[in-house]
C-alpha cells in the first residue's frame, strides 16, 4: 500500500531540502522555482511545467492537468489580485494540491477566495489540507517562533514584518502566529459590518473565546473599530460588553490590501475566562503562453 504523505510532512521535507541547499535564512521562498523544480526530481514523469497568471473569472487559482496527451501540470493564478502575498499563498496552495490530490481529482482543482484563505478543516478538507502545505512550507514554524517568542506581545506592524519576510498575507501571518501562540487571541474578518469568520488561538478557544459564524454572519459590535471603521488610529481599548460580556479587549484593525475587508485582532488579557457575547458562536474549523492558451482552452477556462 502507497504511504500517504501529511502536508506538514510535505512541507517539512521541502524546507529541510531548502535549508541544505540555500541555507536556514532563504525567504521568502520562490514557489514557481521550487514547484518546477521539486516536482520534476520526485515526480519525473508528471511535473509542473508551467506557473503563470491569467484572468481567471470566479477563482483565485488552479492547478491543472496538460492538454490530452502531454504529461505534467499547469499552476494558473488569478492575474487581477494585486497582492503579492496574495499571489504567493496562492501559489503555495496549488502546489500542495498537486503534491496531495492530484491523483484524486486526476483533472485538477480550481480554488475560489474562500479556498486560500480559510484554513478550518470543516471548510472543506482538501482545501484545509492545501492550506496546511502552504503555511508551513512558506512560513516553517521554526523559524517563525523565532521572529515572534509564543509569550510575545504583538502589533499589527510586527505581524506585518512576518507577511513581509515571508510574503504571504498579514492574514496568513496572523493564522501562523495563532497556531502557537500562548497569548489569548481571535482573528476576526468581517464585511458590511458582519463578521465573515474568525479563528482562535488555543488559549483564546479553551477559555470559551471564540465565534460561531458557521450559522452564517454575525453583526460586529457597534463600540468596535470593525463597526466604526480604520482611521488614523488602528488599536483601541474596549470596556466590558463590546466583543465580550465580562471583560475588555485590545481591538487592533486594518483594511484589506484590496478593501474587500476589514482584518481585525483581538487581544485578550492572559487569565480571564470570557462570556456572554462569545457563547453563542463557535471556532471555525481558513512556449508557456502556448501551454497556458491550451490548458485554458481544455479545461473551458478561456
Amino acid at each position: 500500500m502507497k504511504e500517504v504523505v501529511s502536508p506538514k510532512r510535505w512541507a517539512i521535507e521541502i524546507s529541510q531540502v531548502l535549508n541544505q541547499v540555500l541555507g536556514p535564512d532563504h525567504f521568502p521562498i520562490n514557489v514557481e522555482q521550487v514547484a518546477k523544480e521539486y516536482s520534476r526530481q520526485r515526480f519525473p514523469d508528471d511535473p509542473i511545467t508551467l506557473v503563470s497568471g491569467d484572468v481567471l473569472p470566479r477563482f483565485d487559482g488552479a492547478l491543472l492537468r496538460s492538454p490530452s496527451g502531454q504529461n505534467g501540470w499547469g499552476i494558473i493564478y488569478n492575474k487581477a489580485i494585486r497582492s503579492p502575498g496574495r499571489i504567493n499563498f496562492t501559489l503555495a496552495h496549488e502546489f500542495g494540491h498537486y503534491l496531495l490530490h492530484r491523483l484524486t481529482y486526476p483533472t485538477g482543482l480550481r480554488c475560489g477566495e474562500q479556498d486560500v484563505v480559510r484554513w478550518d478543516s470543516e471548510y472543506g478538507q482538501v482545501e484545509y489540507q492545501a492550506n496546511v502545505f502552504a503555511s508551513y512550507l512558506l512560513m516553517p514554524l521554526d523559524d517563525f517562533r523565532r521572529q515572534i517568542d509564543p509569550r510575545a506581545e504583538v502589533t499589527l506592524d510586527l505581524l506585518g514584518s512576518c507577511a513581509k519576510r515571508y510574503s504571504v498575507s498579514l492574514i496568513a501571518a496572523t493564522l501562523k502566529w495563532l497556531e502557537y501562540t500562548e497569548r489569548r487571541a481571535i482573528i476576526v474578518i468581517s464585511r458590511d459590518d458582519f463578521i465573515l469568520w474568525a479563528r482562535s488561538s488555543g488559549p483564546a478557544l479553551k477559555t470559551g473565546a471564540y465565534f460561531r459564524t458557521s450559522r452564517g454572519p454575525i453583526p460586529v459590535p457597534t463600540k468596535s473599530l470593525a463597526a466604526q471603521g480604520v482611521g488614523e488610529e488602528p488599536m483601541i481599548e474596549l470596556e466590558p460588553g463590546v466583543w465580550f460580556k465580562d471583560e475588555p479587549c485590545r481591538e487592533m484593525a486594518v483594511l484589506s490590501e484590496q478593501y474587500e475587508f476589514t482584518i481585525s485582532l483581538l487581544l485578550l488579557r492572559p487569565t480571564a475566562v470570557a462570556s456572554g457575547f462569545s457563547r453563542e458562536r463557535e471556532q471555525d474549523d481558513e512556449g508557456d503562453d502556448d501551454l497556458l492558451d491550451r490548458i485554458k482552452k481544455n479545461h473551458g477556462l478561456d
